[in-house]
């Protein structure tokens, strides 16, 4: 055989082959493009942007008076609601107390609308506080931006069209000329930290309950660390996986400390019944008009009707102030040395999820020594299921201040 024959017959070969590749290529470019389609809803109607809409459109209208009364998570579990219009869909706020009252505002975990808070939030009220709740994108009755990864910056601009939100004017100088009093738990607490580090002149005091943040790698199991990888090819597969998963603990009630599975490590799913804690929050009341909804069979609807949430959540885990927040923390005990001020850290001792020796030591660090630390004989659960004495240590750390 010739020389030039090899050469054609090597040259139809690779074109063979450059033309498999790239037909396998695109096909599973094809493939991904229509399973990520079938995962983010269209702009439709009024809807300039791609929402995924909460229970307040998809289910409420459906119900009469008595059976939007019975769901796990009425609509009026909290005084004043209000539903506010933004760029990332409808949001649902609270807001009461006296007008002229501290401004509080309070965010919740990952999992839990901000019902979850509701008993720290009346507890606050009674000491004379105005404050302030809303539901995080894909929970509750909010709903959430289909196209957009779930970070501080989205969180951020959410704070800030909610605190906009208000007539009484929380953007500014606020009571005594210094801003609003913050107080975030589990994913809530890495939020209001964050905020904080770029927004700080709006904030009078941080307080953080068991929060995340400066959560160390070796307490994220190997399962978390696949379903939870930033990618979106096998997205479809993984929103069921997911969603099976934050079921589970749910569905299966178990005394004690959240079953890691002889897994290193905590797993999200138990993130979530870290935060119900099934057993302790049973005799709890969250909301003083439905004195017997649990946070428990709210996250529970949740799951099953908000069509958003499980992917609000995955991308939480992904993107949001879960772990290596240390320089923006780093920012805000510079900021509040300058100022003269310190960081409240509530803390539960039987936290699974955040470690007390170890939340202690790393915040100690990136604070610069400007914090205080409150150790609660709880779990992670600790402002859900003992909101009246979380308020007595926030009150407290306040008339320190």
């Amino acid at each position: 055989m010739s020389t030039t024959d090899l050469l054609s017959r090597h040259n139809l070969n690779f074109n063979l082959y450059l033309l498999t590749a790239s037909a396998i290529f695109a096909s599973g470019f094809a493939l991904h493009s229509l399973l990520s389609q079938s995962q983010k809803p269209s702009a439709s109607g009024t809807d300039q942007f791609p929402i995924t809409r909460s229970p307040r459109h998809t289910l409420l209208p459906h119900l009469t008076a008595p059976q939007r009364s019975a769901l796990p998570y009425p609509p009026d579990a909290l005084p004043s609601p209000r539903d506010i219009n933004s760029p990332y869909g409808t949001l649902r706020a609270y807001e009461f107390g006296p007008e002229d009252g501290r401004r509080v505002l309070l965010i919740h975990g990952i999992s839990t609308p901000c019902l979850a808070l509701g008993g720290l939030a009346h507890a606050l009220v009674e000491r004379g506080c105005r404050v302030l709740l809303f539901d995080l994108p894909g929970r509750g009755y909010s709903d959430a931006p289909s196209d957009l990864e779930h970070d501080l910056r989205l969180f951020a601009s959410v704070i800030l069209i909610v605190l906009a939100s208000s007539p009484l004017g929380w953007i500014g100088s606020g009571k005594d000329g210094e801003g609003f009093d913050l107080v975030g738990y589990s994913l809530g607490g890495g939020i209001a930290a964050g905020f904080t580090s770029y927004f700080g002149h709006l904030v009078r005091s941080l307080t953080l309950i068991a929060p995340s943040g400066l959560i160390r790698d070796e307490h994220i199991s190997a399962t978390s660390r696949v379903l939870y990888a930033r990618t979106t090819l096998f997205e479809p597969i993984l929103l069921r996986i997911v969603r099976r998963r934050l079921r589970k603990p749910l569905q299966e009630p178990r005394p004690g400390q959240p079953d890691v599975s002889g897994e290193h490590g905590a797993d999200a799913k138990d993130a979530v019944q870290a935060e119900v804690n099934i057993e302790g929050n049973q005799r709890v009341v969250l909301s003083r008009s439905h004195p017997d909804i649990t946070i428990e069979a709210a996250v529970n609807h949740q799951i099953e009707y908000h069509e958003g949430f499980v992917k609000a959540f995955m991308s939480s885990i992904r993107y949001g102030p879960i772990q290596r927040q240390h320089e923006l923390w780093r920012r805000v005990g510079r900021d509040f040395e300058e100022r003269g001020k310190e960081v409240l850290v509530v803390l539960g001792e039987r936290d699974p999820i955040i470690k007390c020796e170890e939340i202690m030591e790393d915040a100690r660090e990136v604070f610069g020594g400007r914090v205080q630390f409150r150790v609660m004989d709880a779990g992670h659960e600790a402002p859900v299921a003992k909101g009246d004495e979380v308020a007595e240590h926030i009150w407290g750390f306040w008339e320190g201040q």
